[in-house]
């Protein structure tokens, strides 16, 4: 646009400005020519204030806004850099606390587990203790189950025995009185 009024300001300066009918004398680069002056002057004062009225104020309003856009665009560009080292602090500790808890968290189970091994380890030995002794009784109970049924296989066998070799009819009570001291002096092994 500004290209556009500078060429028609020059086209106007030389329309004014020629001589019709003037052919042959060619006014020299160097010449002053008072009146070309005092209308150039003019001219360029116009033109000056079109300019003012026409392209400055849009030019430096839209220079304005544009350099308030940017202002505001790296002021917010560094509250957001703020927001983010902020938030890259708040996360580093969360995660060191988060890193603290679950360690803690580790330790209790690990705890835990010792403790409930423990309990088992010991109810276990117990529970073997109770078997074994169990099985100690029955053991037991089971020899003097055999060493009385054995007894009485024994008494019986003597008695038998004897009464082949006596050839005497001794009454049953008086048999097993007998047989009953004889096993009792018997050791008990």
């Amino acid at each position: 646009m500004i290209y556009h009024l500078l060429l028609a300001y020059n086209y106007s300066i030389i329309f004014l400005f020629s001589e019709p009918g003037a052919t042959g004398d060619k006014p020299s680069l160097l010449s002053v020519n008072p009146g070309l002056i005092i209308w150039q002057i003019l001219i360029f004062v116009i033109l000056l204030f079109l300019l003012k009225k026409i392209a400055w104020k849009p030019l430096l309003s839209a220079l304005h806004s544009r350099e308030q856009g940017i202002k505001d665009s790296l002021d917010q560009a560094e509250k957001l850099n703020e927001d983010a080292k902020a938030l890259i602090e708040q996360n580093k500790k969360n995660l060191a606390d988060a890193n603290t808890q679950a360690m803690k968290t580790i330790g209790e189970a690990k705890e835990m587990a010792n403790k409930i091994r423990d309990e088992i380890l010991a109810k276990s030995q117990e529970d073997s203790r109770k078997l074994i002794e169990q099985a100690k009784l029955e053991i037991i109970q089971e020899k003097e189950s055999a060493m009385a049924e054995l007894r009485n296989e024994v008494s019986d066998l003597a008695i038998k025995a004897a009464e082949k070799i006596l050839k005497d009819n001794l009454d049953e009570n008086k048999q097993k009185k007998i047989v009953n001291d004889f096993i009792s002096q018997i050791p008990s092994n």
